[in-house]
């Protein structure tokens, strides 16, 4: 049963851990990776990547991706959205701070972004929704 626009994005705005996918080209499959993501409901959804790698490569030739997320308690549920890039921004301290608070304990942030640090810039890439996917299977155990 698929979700309703609200039940979608407040599903999204939890974090869960996306599979990113973005079109690899002629000939091949979508490259698809794990990412964290952040997103408020009603807004646009964002990423933080390194400026050269193969997702960012991809991302900028395609102009659009897709993130997935799911859960397989208490109920099997799975929002994915896709959509075109609408900026591509540095990464700022704060918004470092702000992802890694999102998935991790208080404890370990601080520590997370010191060995960070090591993977150099980092860019913010935005994504505005424009098609939603979603389905409640409901519990099937």
């Amino acid at each position: 049963m698929p979700l309703t626009l609200d039940e979608r994005q407040q599903f999204f705005a939890q974090p869960h851990i996306a599979a990113l996918s973005v079109s690899a080209g002629p000939g091949r499959g979508p490259l698809t990776v794990p990412i964290w993501y952040q997103y408020s409901p009603g807004g646009e959804v964002w990423v933080l990547t390194g400026p050269e790698s193969q997702k960012m490569r991809y991302i900028r030739e395609s102009g659009r991706f897709t993130l997935m997320v799911q859960q397989l308690q208490p109920t099997i549920r799975y929002v994915s959205v896709e959509g075109p890039v609408t900026r591509i921004t540095p990464m700022t301290d704060e918004m470092h701070h702000e992802m890694a608070s999102r998935y991790l304990a208080a404890e370990s942030v601080d520590g997370y972004l010191k060995a960070a640090e090591a993977y150099g810039e980092q860019v913010a890439v935005y994504l505005r929704p424009e098609h939603w996917l979603s389905a409640d299977l409901g519990n099937l155990s």
